[in-house]
């Protein structure tokens, strides 16, 4: 008789780590500050379709009660200073939330390019690089991939070929 394993979920969002346990559940990883932990719940929070509709909500009894009020300057400064407000908030906090994921999908994709062999240790580091070297390997690996385009449209030709 072979032995069953069962298989748990893991929590969206939760990475693995080496070992197969959940990333979040690592006993060796530091624990996230308070403003990335809030950040990432404010940007989970904001990104469900209820916040959406809360807003929606918002902005229908904003709009319901000017004639109530006469469509006065208070009325209408009441909206304009609360959606400024959550403007300025959230940019900060996409801000965060963008520059960490950033931030970790280029670790990630470090870690895989370091990890091919024959591959240019050098690009791992890419994003350090002033504006115009990034353009050159830019325009390098533009060039490499159309070349690399061209031998394979040729193949294709020669092997259609009788």
């Amino acid at each position: 008789m072979g032995t069953t394993t069962t298989h748990r979920r893991r929590p969206r969002g939760a990475a693995r780590s080496e070992n197969g346990a959940s990333a979040k559940q690592h006993s060796g990883q530091k624990p996230l500050g308070w403003f990335t932990a809030f950040a990432q719940r404010a940007a989970q929070l904001s990104g469900r379709p209820v916040t959406f509709m809360i807003a929606v909500a918002v902005i229908v009894v904003w709009g319901v009660t000017g004639p109530i009020f006469g469509y006065s300057d208070t009325w209408q400064l009441l909206i304009n200073t609360g959606t400024t407000i959550v403007t300025f908030l959230m940019v900060f906090l996409i801000q965060h939330t963008q520059n960490r994921d950033t931030l970790a999908l280029q670790v990630k994709l470090d870690e895989l390019i370091i990890a091919m062999q024959g591959a240019r240790n050098k690009v791992a580091a890419a994003e350090d690089l002033c504006d115009a070297d990034l353009e050159a390997l830019h325009e390098t690996f533009r060039r490499r991939a159309d070349e690399t385009l061209d031998r394979l449209t040729q193949r294709r030709a020669e092997r259609q070929r009788p």
